[in-house]
């Protein structure tokens, strides 16, 4: 695992989105097409703001594959994922296709016909955060290491939904979604290289707990270690309580 602090969000964003970029372009040149993984929430908002600039890019050989969204929400709700995805990537980028998880369809039947989708690619590189709880994509703790699934109905753990409440999501605590469709952890570890980016102090423990304590269900994020392409980018406050050579 490769940890960088930068010094603050924007550069963070443009580091975390040149080495994006950087196996965007490659997987282009070598396969002809390239299939990515995108996030969503406060982490990514510079991210993909300096992905969308990024140069050399052909954004109509790129395949866009959606890590999470609310069960029962609109796409039209200001949380939706979707609307989040199309405003900040698909409307500024033309992608050439992306597909976009539907929270208002039955979440078993929506979980097959997305994992069917993926299951016959392989992805070139995930952009993903940490969650405040230690998740991965909505998989809260203790999170299932071993099902084959590529997407599961997810139940949301108070402080997930703290957390979206308290980033402006939602106008209270009562009207966050208590599930969701996600990424699986071990779909997402079979992507050929992730960028993590976790900005913000209020990650700071869940970011320690990671990246240098044990890798267990109770930290879903500290899968990542055991990954062999993944690089986390920090700002000076998420990294606080951790040490690095960077």
């Amino acid at each position: 695992m490769n940890t960088i602090v930068c010094q603050g969000a924007r550069e963070l964003g443009q580091r975390a989105a040149t080495e994006a970029a950087a196996n965007i372009r490659q997987a282009i040149q070598e396969r002809g097409c390239s299939h990515v993984v995108f996030a969503t929430g406060a982490s990514q908002f510079e991210v993909l703001d300096a992905l969308v600039a990024a140069p050399g890019i052909d954004w109509p050989l790129v395949v866009g594959f959606h890590l999470d969204e609310y069960v029962g929400l609109p796409p039209a709700h200001p949380a939706s994922f979707c609307r989040y995805l199309r405003s900040r990537l698909v409307e500024r980028a033309p992608i050439g296709d992306f597909h976009f998880i539907n929270g208002e369809s039955s979440p078993h039947a929506e979980c097959r016909r997305i994992g069917d989708l993926i299951r016959h690619v392989s992805i070139d590189v995930a952009l993903v955060g940490i969650g405040e709880n230690g998740h991965l994509a909505f998989n809260d703790p203790p999170a299932d290491f071993q099902t084959e699934s590529p997407y599961l109905l997810v139940e949301l753990d108070e402080a997930c939904r703290r957390q979206q409440w308290g980033e402006g999501w939602f106008p209270a605590m009562d009207a966050v979604p208590r599930q969701a469709i996600s990424m699986s952890i071990r779909q997402i570890m079979k992507s050929r290289a992730i960028v993590c980016s976790v900005p913000d102090r209020r990650k700071a423990e869940a970011v320690k707990a990671a990246l240098q304590g044990p890798v267990t269900p109770q930290v879903p994020a500290s899968i990542l270690q055991h990954h062999n392409r993944v690089t986390v980018y920090l700002d000076p406050s998420s990294a606080s309580l951790i040490k690095t050579d960077s």
